[in-house]
C-alpha cells in the first residue's frame, strides 16, 4: 500500500489546486528562461544571418548596433584590398516608426548591396530584391503581404518577398531594401530642406567680403551638395579568404585605414553582454524569487498536510511502522506535487509561447536543469514536514 498516494486521494482537491498554482509559477519561470534565450537569439539574428568575419565601424565606437557608427560607402573598396579579405560589403541600419492603420509601428530597416552580404537569409514567399529601387523584402513580423506598399522617406516601396522571423536586438521585425534606397530614406532631404540649407550656407558665406553675392550663392550650392551626400553606411562587413589570419587583418585595417575592425566574437560579446546584460540579470532575479516562493508554498503545504495527519502518523508509530515509511510518505507527496506542477507549467508554456510578443526559445538543457532543481526544492521543502512528523509521539494516537 502506497500511503502517499492514498493520502493524496483523500485530499485530492487541495493537492490538485496546489499543484495547479505551483504549475503556473513554474510556467512563468520557464517563460523567463525562454525570454532570455529569445533575447540572445534576437540580438544575434542579424549578425548570424550576415555571417561576416569582420565588422568595420567608425573608430572608437562599438557600432553599428550598440553605438552610432558612420563610415563612407566607398570604404568597401579599401577593405576589399586588404590582404586576406575575400569579400567586403557595406550595410546600413536604421529604426523606423510609422503610422499604420492608426497605430504606431516600429521596424528595423536593413540596406544592403544586392550583390553582397547582409541580405535576407531565406525567402519564404515571393522573391528577393532585383531592382535597385523601390522593392522591399519583409520579415513575417511585419505582417505585410506580397504586393503591399509602404511609404518611406520620399517614395513608396512594394513588398516583393517575405523572409522568416528576423528581428533586431530590440525585437523589432526586419525589412530589407537596397543600399541605395536605405541611404535615400535615411539621408536624402526633400526640396524644401535643400533650399533651406542653401539659404543658410549663403547667409554664412555672405559675411566673407571677398565673395560677391553670385559667388557666395554658387559656393553655398556646392557645399550643400557635398554635405548632403547620401553615400554613408553604418558598417562594412568582410569575409576572410581561406587561411587568412583574423588578427593580422584586423590590425592592418585599424592601422592603415583608421577604423575599428571587430571580429565576430567581439560583436557577439557587445551584443550579448552589453545590450541584454541588464535584462538577463533582471530575468534571473525574478526566476530566483519565483523559485523561492515555490519552495515556501511547498513547505507550507507539506507542513499543514503533516499537521492534519498527526493522529495518523502517531498511529503508524504506535503499530510499529518504521520512521522510513513516514518519511517516504511525506517525501513522495512533495515530489509528486513538484512533478505534477512541472508538467502543468511545461504544458502551459508549450501551448502559449508562440503567442508572446517577444521570441521565446525553450532550450532542452534549461528545462532539464529546471526539472532537477524543482525536485531538489521539493526534497528540501519536505524536510519541514518530516521534522514535525519525527517529533510526533505514539501516545497522541490515543488522545494523550
Amino acid at each position: 500500500m502506497n500511503l502517499a498516494v492514498r493520502d493524496i486521494r483523500y485530499n485530492k482537491g487541495r493537492f490538485i489546486l496546489t499543484s495547479l498554482g505551483l504549475g503556473l509559477l513554474i510556467g512563468v519561470v520557464m517563460s523567463m528562461g525562454g525570454i532570455y534565450r529569445g533575447l540572445f537569439a534576437d540580438a544575434m539574428s542579424i549578425s548570424e544571418a550576415t555571417a561576416a568575419d569582420i565588422w568595420v565601424v567608425q573608430q572608437d565606437t562599438n557600432g553599428p548596433f550598440a553605438e552610432n557608427s558612420r563610415v563612407p560607402e566607398d570604404l568597401k573598396y579599401r577593405i576589399a584590398a586588404v590582404p586576406g579579405v575575400a569579400e567586403a560589403s557595406p550595410l546600413s541600419f536604421q529604426t523606423i516608426q510609422v503610422d499604420r492603420q492608426g497605430k504606431l509601428f516600429r521596424f528595423f530597416l536593413v540596406g544592403y548591396d544586392l550583390q553582397g552580404l547582409g541580405g535576407p537569409p531565406a525567402i519564404l514567399a515571393g522573391r528577393g530584391i532585383r531592382q535597385k529601387h523601390y522593392e522591399m523584402v519583409v520579415a513575417q513580423g511585419m505582417q505585410m503581404k506580397l504586393g503591399d506598399t509602404i511609404h518611406l522617406g520620399l517614395h513608396d516601396y512594394t513588398v516583393v518577398g517575405i523572409t522568416g522571423k528576423m528581428v533586431s536586438s530590440g525585437g523589432d521585425p526586419l525589412a530589407y531594401v537596397s543600399l541605395a534606397d536605405a541611404q535615400d530614406i535615411q539621408f536624402k532631404k526633400d526640396n524644401n530642406a535643400i533650399r533651406n540649407d542653401r539659404a543658410r550656407n549663403a547667409a554664412t558665406l555672405s559675411d566673407i567680403k571677398t565673395l560677391s553675392p553670385p559667388q557666395a550663392e554658387a559656393m553655398a550650392s556646392v557645399i550643400s551638395g557635398i554635405t548632403g551626400s547620401t553615400h554613408v553606411v553604418n558598417t562594412v562587413v568582410a569575409r576572410l579568404a581561406p587561411g587568412a589570419n583574423l588578427e593580422v587583418v584586423q590590425e592592418r585595417i585599424s592601422r592603415w585605414n583608421h577604423y575599428r575592425a571587430m571580429s565576430e566574437a567581439e560583436q557577439t560579446r557587445i551584443l550579448t553582454m552589453g545590450l541584454i546584460e541588464k535584462a538577463r540579470m533582471q530575468l534571473g532575479l525574478f526566476r530566483i524569487i519565483l523559485l523561492v516562493i515555490s519552495a515556501v508554498i511547498i513547505s507550507l503545504i507539506i507542513y499543514t498536510s503533516t499537521i492534519d495527519k498527526i493522529r495518523v502518523i502517531a498511529t503508524l508509530k504506535l503499530i510499529g511502522s518504521p520512521n522510513g515509511v513516514i518519511v517516504g510518505m511525506i517525501l513522495e507527496q512533495s515530489l509528486l506535487m513538484g512533478v505534477l506542477a512541472y508538467g502543468i507549467g511545461y504544458a502551459l508554456i508549450t501551448l502559449t509561447y508562440e503567442k508572446f510578443p517577444r521570441r521565446i526559445v525553450l532550450d532542452a538543457s534549461d528545462l532539464q536543469g529546471l526539472f532537477v532543481l524543482i525536485l531538489a526544492i521539493c526534497t528540501i521543502s519536505s524536510l519541514v514536514g518530516i521534522r514535525k512528523a519525527m517529533r510526533v509521539e505514539p501516545a497522541e494516537a490515543l488522545g494523550g
